[in-house]
């Protein structure tokens, strides 16, 4: 099993550590029940499954430290939450980023909806999307249908979570020249 690469893809990183703090609650944050659901099962390798437990072990470490053992996410998660939504509101703001204002406009009516939905109009809309996308990807874990109207909202989610992603990608490579 690979995780995804943070800087290559800040949405999907942000998904399957959710996805991974589901996983551990559903071993009961228990590593040895983690090694045999998933890591013995997923790497090849002594050293691999080793490397595996010790990571497993930490975000199980985290999540108990954090108080988040039966719901929430942890707090290096909110933080990427925070860092993409600083970065989201200042490309809103920066006319020559006329792309990604026009793919968060027609995003808009979508987030909207979700949030009425949801009943929390105070979620940030980054993660309102981030939500959406998870549900969904849980939807069709568990075979469930979705509906017409979920599957745009997703995709047009999916082209701003993509291209924020892309946006994330270069202002990481600008710090590091």
């Amino acid at each position: 099993m690979k995780i995804p690469d943070k800087e290559e893809n800040i949405a999907e990183y942000l998904l399957f550590m959710w996805q991974t703090e589901d996983l551990l609650r559903a071993c009961d944050l228990d590593v040895d029940q983690v090694q045999r659901s998933v890591i013995d099962s997923a790497y090849e390798t002594e050293e691999g499954r080793a490397e595996a437990r010790d990571w497993y072990e930490g975000l199980i470490m985290m999540m108990k430290h954090e108080g988040v053992q039966r719901e929430g996410h942890l707090q290096v998660n909110k933080n990427l939450i925070t860092e993409l939504t600083g970065l989201h509101l200042r490309l809103i703001k920066d006319p020559e980023e006329s792309e990604y204002i026009r793919v968060y406009y027609n995003t808009l009516p979508h987030i909207v909806t979700l949030r009425a939905k949801a009943g929390d109009k105070q979620l940030p809309e980054l993660e309102t999307c981030f939500t959406a996308l998870y549900g969904y990807l849980l939807l069709k874990l568990q075979k469930r249908e979705v509906t017409g109207e979920t599957q745009a909202a997703v995709a047009q989610i999916t082209s701003l979570l993509r291209l924020l992603s892309r946006k994330y990608k270069t202002m990481d490579q600008q710090k590091e020249e």
